[in-house]
């Protein structure tokens, strides 16, 4: 039984979740050494439960990326974690990112401008959901824009690691090409401040302690990857869940307040985040299984997120779902500090697609191919076709 699926990457891998619930909820892969948890309850066990479940880099963490990270909020465990966590919540308060939205609509609406201006037909990633939370977070963090196709290429090397061993020649080569970049830009913003996330978290302090160096570039990783990836493929997600759902569409145009709860049923449908790592820290007992310390755990929050035990006709897509628990950025401490801007980018770009092509759909006979990551899920492209 195939727990990792690392060879091939399935549009359609929520059948084998499905087989895994029932068959293995929690299973051991004996080539790798490490454990995957699949049930909704184990799975928000292993994320929440900070004590147990380390989030320290170990186990399969990816070799490439993993000195860019070694810091970072993700994995970190408290009280560091809260105390990094503190730092960048100011720029991510619910506040502060409505106050973005006039912004990311001028931006959503100039991209949609440019597919408009060619015709009927588009590639949704390529000319939308890639450039839109690029440019948000490059702004954000003072990236300058001629910039910002090196900064989507490494976030696309850095989530394209499968953790099926040591880091390849390209995420080596991405890695210490991403250190030196951001090292430069360190040393540029503590000379010149700006108005910029890198200066702010340069001048910030812990109980009387600057960031280190390592800590400053893990938020600068962070940022980077989470602050576009996971953006891209919610949009492209939503279109592609829209596209297979009849009538929904038309409802969303009819009732536009509708968008955000149809965002959280994308969100557990074709979570963007399909797994998460961690590793345990005393021997503990997991879903019936005894788990040795020291282990590394997978999370699959994909499957998860369709539990026939939590949530009711789990295989659907259904934009009145209520409640909605879905776990797609993580839970507890580390629950993900960018879900509001995600969400918010993405409810404005569709607001704008939708206003803006008349009978937009993904385009007919369309192939279809998923991005080459188990732990995210996007596609490569997303052809659509609207009436011009």
């Amino acid at each position: 039984m195939d727990a990792t699926q690392s060879t091939q990457y399935p549009l359609d891998p929520f059948p084998h979740y499905e087989r895994m619930r029932a068959a293995a909820p929690v299973f051991h892969d004996e080539q790798s050494g490490s454990w995957h948890v699949f049930r909704y309850d184990d799975v928000q066990r292993v994320l929440s439960e900070h004590a147990t479940f380390s989030s320290r880099m170990g186990g399969d963490a990816p070799s490439g990326s993993g000195q860019l990270f070694a810091s970072s909020l993700i994995t970190a465990d408290p009280p560091r974690h809260r105390q990094l966590r503190s730092l960048v919540t100011q720029a991510f308060t619910p506040k502060a990112v409505d106050a973005l939205a006039p912004r990311i609509s001028a931006l959503a609406n100039e991209l949609v401008d440019g597919m408009v201006a060619r015709g009927g037909s588009a590639d949704l990633i390529q000319d939308l959901a890639y450039p839109l939370p690029v440019i948000v977070i490059s702004e954000l963090m003072g990236i300058p824009a001629q910039d910002r196709e090196r900064f989507k290429h490494w976030s696309d090397t850095i989530v394209s690691q499968t953790r099926t061993g040591p880091g390849s020649g390209s995420q080596d080569t991405t890695t210490s090409e991403m250190v030196e970049y951001f090292l430069a830009l360190i040393d540029q913003r503590r000379s010149r401040p700006g108005e910029d996330l890198i200066s702010s978290l340069l001048s910030a302090e812990i109980e009387g302690q600057k960031l280190s160096v390592p800590e400053l570039l893990g938020f600068c990783a962070l940022l980077l990857v989470a602050g576009n990836e996971t953006t891209t493929n919610l949009i492209g997600n939503a279109v592609l869940c829209l596209s297979e759902s009849p009538g929904t569409l038309d409802r969303l145009l009819k009732e536009p307040a509708l968008l955000p709860q149809t965002l959280e049923e994308v969100l557990r449908f074709r979570s963007p985040v399909q797994s998460m790592y961690r590793v345990s820290v005393a021997e503990t007992e997991v879903g019936g299984e005894r788990i040795p310390a020291g282990a590394p755990i997978v999370a699959w929050i994909g499957s998860a997120n369709r539990d026939e035990r939590q949530f009711e006709r789990a295989a659907e897509f259904d934009v009145d779902r209520s409640p909605n628990r879905h776990v797609a950025f993580g839970h507890g401490i580390h629950f993900c500090l960018g879900a509001p801007l995600a969400r918010l980018e993405a409810r404005i770009a569709l607001e704008a697609l939708l206003a803006r092509l008349p009978g937009l759909s993904v385009a007919s006979g369309a192939h279809l191919e998923r991005m080459e990551s188990t732990i995210v899920y996007g596609l490569k492209a997303v052809p659509i076709t609207w009436q011009a």
